[in-house]
């Protein structure tokens, strides 16, 4: 949404920060002196008794003397709501009083669409609640008591009844001015393929309301009270306001709960959410009637690292378990993952709150396995591997299933966790250690799960079987030690390219669109870096505000100190505005460079799996193409002849790239001869 000039500062005008803060904290009074806009508080962000929280309201800037959270009202609701930029925008704009500006006349028509669907489901929520209250919902009501949900419970999560019948909401709500064209478009009615009259979706259901992260309903849950109906539990079809793939239930008291430092638990239907959230876990959450998708693991994340999955202890429970497995091991990287608490007994959390009380459900908290640990369990309970055929297999699956971890550091120490796992297993805890990182032999997975090139071989024999080993790589030379790339990691030529391509768009904002797809799968590691490649593409119908969003959501000083990098200062295409025809070919020559150096990393690690093999003709020929692939990366140039090299030494280690390959092509095919 672009936002006039002007409007930011119009909301700071009208709201104070002490105001936006206060809704937070206890203001010290000893310390404090609202008349001079000079307030303390113990910190929000972090756990503290002493007021080290500090708010300047006449400059509208607040800051922590023990955490060193910083920010103005705008970066305040975002941290304590756990929302984005422009959703903050919102909520302070609610609160002053001012409109959101529309985009364009179509962007408005859209908008005040979704607003009137957005009413009509508030006056279904209405209807639901007030219909649970008549005698037609004597049994929902003694249902819900069953369930341990008293008035109070009912009341904060909106739990309504649908009547049995086809047409009493239809019926009930065209009577007050809605149409019916609005009922179906909400998924509360539907047409009838016989020529009859659209009919209710939910029917003889209690109701649980769906909302958004912004607190709009967008859905109904409904349950079933008759024991015979076709589904159980049934959910609103999708609609303009609902995706289930993309919504969570008690996503919005969940996302404050994680952003207060609760845990995300997130379990599997309408009645666990409920039975935690009212015994003292907030931050419960559940997927909408079906599997949890790769957008709602997303979404977890966004709340929190490292979300909880709180399933039966049944095989129901453990197959949906090792679903989640599947769908996340391509999606994990460094700082996000995923645990398991597997309820005991076959219980649901529900069952286990109502017979042990929350202090069970916590201790199960505590105990949830890492991802690892299931999925070993999962590749291994109840099999026995007493021969070398079923340890071989067993091997190859867990290899192939590491594999999938995209994240090369994280796939690394996942193969030392099933190294470590798989050395129990055999009964060699008391023997030493497998080196999978170094090119160790010790069982199946030497070299299985390496992340890179240690060094070369080492000519001498090990025990009778004379088994190489790798030896220590050479220390670095002067040179090498005083280059950018080593300075900033082995990455660091990835990283380089990535803010090339990045300061290229954010100076000629109006190529965005053409790189959109190619932006998306750019993945900086850097938290900034990335924060920049997300206002690009949010921005990229919006050119003439991206500058504002850019410096609002990451800072004008640090971008000023990516563009006033050397390696970005040179670029030809940046110092000239105009250019946009050199941007576009060479923000397009930096992706390939990009690419095809990811397809080098990825051949190179394909070969080191084989490393126990040295006579393997299909080793030497894969470390062959990836030598050819990481010269050609060198050979990528500008057609322009522009070629940013990474430091003054980028050349020289390249070369040393290509030759330490060479060097140990021609010790493996050495060694095959001698074999």
């Amino acid at each position: 949404m672009s936002l006039p000039t002007g409007f930011l500062d119009e909301i700071r005008n009208r709201l104070s920060l002490a105001d936006v803060v206060g809704r937070k904290v206890l203001w010290d009074k000893r310390k404090s002196q609202p008349g001079k806009g000079d307030l303390w508080a113990p910190c929000p962000f972090h756990h503290e008794k002493t007021a080290s929280f500090h708010v300047d309201d006449r400059k509208g800037y607040y800051y922590c003397f023990g955490c060193h959270e910083k920010g103005d009202a705008i970066s305040f609701v975002q941290k304590t709501e756990n929302v984005g930029f422009m959703e903050a925008i919102e909520i302070l704009a609610t609160e002053a009083g001012m409109e959101m500006p529309a985009r364009d006349p179509q962007a408005k028509q859209k908008a005040d669409r979704r607003t009137i669907l957005g009413e009509v489901m508030e006056q279904a929520v209405q209807f639901f609640r007030f219909q649970l209250k008549t005698q037609a919902a004597t049994d929902a009501r003694a249902y819900l008591a069953k369930r341990g949900l008293d008035a109070g419970t009912q009341e904060r999560f909106e739990i309504g009844f649908a009547p049995a019948g086809w047409d009493n909401l239809r019926l009930a709500l065209t009577g007050k001015g809605v149409s019916v064209e609005h009922l179906v478009a909400c998924g509360l009615s539907k047409t009838s393929d016989k020529g009859r009259e659209p009919y209710d979706v939910f029917r003889n259901r209690i109701m649980f309301p769906i909302r958004d992260a912004r607190g709009r309903c967008i859905a109904f849950g409904g349950r079933a009270m008759d024991p015979d109906d076709n589904a159980k539990y049934l959910n609103s079809p999708e609609t303009e306001l609902f995706d289930k793939s993309r919504n969570l239930y008690n996503l919005r008291a969940a996302r404050e709960a994680t952003g207060r430092g609760q845990p995300l638990v997130v379990a599997e239907g309408y009645m666990d959410v409920i039975a935690l959230s009212e015994a003292g876990f907030k931050g419960a959450v559940a997927p909408l009637g079906t599997a949890v998708t790769e957008n709602q693991l997303h979404a977890m994340w966004r709340l929190s690292p490292e979300p909880i999955i709180a399933l039966d202890g049944d095989k129901a429970g453990l197959r949906a378990a090792y679903r989640v497995i599947d769908l996340a091991l391509p999606l994990l990287e460094a700082g996000k993952g995923l645990r398991f608490a597997l309820m005991p007994d076959g219980k649901d959390p529900d069952d286990l709150i109502r017979s042990d009380g929350p202090d069970a459900v916590q201790t199960c908290l505590d105990a949830a396995l890492p991802m690892v640990d299931l999925l070993w369990q999962q590749e291994t309970e109840g099999r026995s591997f007493d021969s070398p055929e079923r340890r071989a297999a067993l091997d190859k699956v867990l290899r192939e299933r590491v594999q999938r971890v995209k994240d090369p550091s994280l796939r690394r120490h996942y193969g030392e966790a099933v190294r470590e796992l798989l050395d129990k297993l055999y009964n060699r805890a008391g023997v030493q250690p497998a080196e999978p990182w170094n090119g160790g032999n010790g069982g199946g997975f030497s070299g299985g799960f390496s992340g890179g090139f240690a060094g070369g071989f080492s000519g001498k024999g090990k025990g009778a079987r004379g088994r190489r080993k790798w030896n220590a790589p050479e220390p670095p030379s002067p040179t090498a030690k005083a280059s950018m790339l080593v300075a900033r990691g082995e990455d660091a030529e990835v990283v380089m390219r990535q803010e090339i391509v990045l300061a290229i768009l954010y100076h000629h904002p109006t190529l965005i669109e053409a790189f959109d797809g190619q932006l998306e799968k750019l993945t900086p590691r850097d938290p900034d870096l990335a924060a920049l490649r997300d206002v690009l593409l949010d921005m990229a119908d919006r050119p003439e505000r991206l500058a504002d969003a850019a410096m609002e959501r990451i800072g004008a000083g640090w971008l000023e100190t990516l563009l006033a990098a050397r390696h970005i200062a040179v670029v030809p295409c940046i110092r000239s505005q105009g250019a946009k025809d050199l941007a576009r070919m060479t923000v397009a020559e930096e992706l390939a460079k990009l690419e095809a150096y990811h397809g080098w990393q990825a051949e190179l690690r394909e070969a080191e799996e084989d490393l126990d093999d040295l006579a393997d003709e299909a080793l030497t020929w894969r470390l062959a193409e990836a030598a050819r692939a990481r010269s050609a990366i060198g050979r990528l140039k500008d057609d322009n002849e522009v070629d940013f090299e990474i430091g003054p030494n980028g050349a020289h280690i390249d070369r040393e790239e290509k030759s330490a390959l060479d060097s140990l092509l021609a010790t493996i095919r050495f060694d095959k001869g001698r074999g």
